[in-house]
């Protein structure tokens, strides 16, 4: 792309600018690939018909749709925008979840909202499919996080449109929430008959558009991709469409090889090496990784016992519902993260608050893990890690965060000022994580993942034995993902030889940082058992084996693929009991997983 002349659009002088557009094909999924202010969200509203494109002349006049139409001629945009605009196209989005989102639907149900955009009377299929038919009763402002993800998508899905666009659909869902939505999506443009009246014929007319970090995800469920890449707030450019497989692998190379474009200094690959540490960039240079760690205070191996944790909590009705989580007994050592892998609702969060001994039975009870009171006590309450020095990221913002009254800078100071005189924790969490340029905004104002990467960086600087960390990945960008794994696993495991639990939905994520894996299993949020600590192979087998899904590695960069379902790979793997394939996968055609 020309910076100086290729322009789509510009919002004013030394604004941003938007080089290009994404070019969805009629029946298929066209997925966008890219950092947070790269013009996704730009793209999407041209498509829609909400902006126009001026072209890069921000200055009256703007120009008219012939204009625009005859400057996109002999692309697939020439078509595309002229039915927007002769309104022959309705456009369906499924926007980003923000607060305003359920404000603006308070005080209606979840039926009668989704009833009212059914017009396409797949109602039943569509809530059965997202398993939304237990709360169809309950008022939006009620639902929690993945409850309102999923009631998003149903109303977008449900609603008859030419045009469908999924804004960041991964958000708050577990892995397998995040597999139904996709195949849902998926179904949009090649669900023939079982979808559509016209069957095949009209579902090759439809538009799937989607915005997604999780690349696995993001791999599954598109056919082409176009990635978008720039300066945060300066400008973006957006690749040409190309295969799923190509695509990804070019935007983690930092090449974008038909445009002979490099826009990024270093590659990222997922290959694991000795030291259990994934690259990002040239890891020659990490001397942190031999520091010198003696005379630091070691844990050794601890071992947990047999844990219960019962919820109990009152419906609008009166009744009174309860939650069991058995936690069987397990152990865990120095310099190692073990990954908690479930579904929503199955007690990995209450299994963080036994260990951070949070919860209302452990107040008051110094009795720790590892300890002669903790296998001897009558109490009847769990151990915990408290008084071994827990640093706890939780799964939303504390309203510490919100409440506090000043900038990103005076907060850290607040919380973490002793980690600020730290050299090599401004260089490889601060810096890494890029807080730097946040340090004079007020807390206040930052954005979902701004806040979260300042959350990480207050984790990682508070002094602890153990850390626990809630789901790291909501909120950030693909790159930001990998960057954030990177920085956590050197400065836990590498750096402080320390111990981490964490949650993480984003397999992706998970399975570059995990150690050791506890699989929990049972039905969520009525009686669930999280097993012991297992190797990653048997825990992630264990785990994919449930959800009926096989995944494997590319051999470019090592990231973990999904396999198509019922799939050539699909189907060995899955009868030589390999749900997770280790060894890389050398077969780099892409055609074969649809077979």
């Amino acid at each position: 792309s020309n910076l100086t002349t290729d322009t789509t659009h510009r919002y004013g002088p030394n604004s941003f600018k938007l080089h290009g557009l994404p070019i969805p094909r009629p029946g298929h999924v066209l997925g966008l690939l890219g950092t947070n202010g790269s013009g996704k969200s730009t793209a999407l509203k041209i498509l829609m018909g909400k902006t126009k494109p001026n072209l890069g002349n921000c200055q009256p006049p703007s120009p008219e749709w012939s204009e625009i139409v005859r400057y996109y001629r002999g692309s697939d945009l020439q078509n595309y925008f002229t039915q927007i605009i002769e309104d022959k196209l309705r456009v369906a989005i499924k926007p980003q979840l923000e607060a305003s989102f359920a404000r603006r639907l308070k005080g209606k149900t979840v039926r009668e909202s989704i009833e009212a955009r059914d017009d396409r009377k797949r109602m039943d299929v569509v809530c059965e499919a997202l398993e939304l038919n237990h709360i169809l009763d309950r008022e939006i402002q009620d639902l929690s996080g993945g409850e309102l993800q999923r009631f998003a998508v149903a109303c977008t899905v449900c609603k008859d449109a030419d045009v469908y666009m999924f804004d960041e659909v991964s958000s708050f869902l577990d892995v397998k929430q995040r597999l139904c939505v996709t195949d849902l999506i998926r179904s949009l443009v090649h669900g023939g008959s079982e979808q559509w009246k016209g069957g095949e014929m009209e579902a090759s007319k439809k538009y799937v558009i989607i915005v997604e970090h999780d690349l696995a995800i993001l791999d599954y469920m598109s056919d082409f991709v176009q990635c978008l890449y720039g300066e945060s707030g300066a400008y973006g450019v957006v690749t040409s469409r190309s295969r799923v497989r190509n695509g990804i692998n070019q935007y983690l190379a930092g090449y974008i090889n038909a445009e002979n474009m490099r826009f990024r200094d270093h590659a990222i690959t997922f290959k694991v090496g000795a030291a259990s540490d994934f690259l990002v960039g040239n890891e020659d240079d990490d001397d942190d990784k031999n520091d010198d760690k003696d005379g630091a205070k070691r844990l050794g191996k601890l071992k947990y016992p047999d844990m219960d944790k019962t919820h109990k909590r009152k419906g609008d009705d009166g009744s009174v519902s309860s939650f069991t989580l058995h936690v069987e007994a397990g152990s865990f050592t120095d310099g190692e993260i073990i990954a908690l892998m479930g579904e929503n609702g199955c007690g990995k969060t209450t299994f963080m608050e036994l260990l951070a001994g949070r919860t209302k039975e452990q107040r008051g009870k110094e009795s720790t893990i590892g300890s002669y009171s903790a296998t001897n006590s009558s109490d009847g309450a769990p151990p915990s890690l408290a008084s071994l020095g827990v640093s706890y990221k939780t799964q939303s913002t504390s309203p510490k965060f919100r409440r506090f009254k000043g900038t990103v800078q005076e907060f850290m100071e607040e919380h973490i000022n002793e980690a600020l005189t730290n050299r090599l924790f401004r260089l490889l969490v601060i810096k890494a994580l890029g807080v730097e340029p946040l340090e004079e905004l007020q807390v206040s104002s930052l954005s979902g993942g701004e806040m979260q990467r300042l959350a990480i960086t207050v984790c990682l600087g508070t002094p602890a034995l153990v850390y626990l960390i809630d789901e790291p990945s909501a909120g950030l960008d693909c790159e930001q993902r990998i960057i954030a794994a990177k920085v956590m696993r050197r400065w836990i495991v590498n750096h402080l030889g320390r111990t981490a639990f964490l949650v993480e939905h984003d397999f992706v994520m998970a399975s570059a940082m995990a150690d050791r894996v506890i699989v929990y299993e049972g039905k969520p949020g009525v009686e669930c058992y999280a097993r012991s600590p297992a190797s990653v192979a048997e825990g992630f087998n264990r785990f994919l084996k449930n959800l009926n899904v096989t995944f494997r590695k590319d051999p470019i960069n090592f990231r973990p693929r999904i396999n198509k379902k019922n799939s050539r790979k699909d189907r060995m793997q899955k009868s030589a009991g390999e749900y997770y394939l280790f060894d890389v996968d050398e077969d780099s055609d892409d055609d074969d997983d649809d077979l």
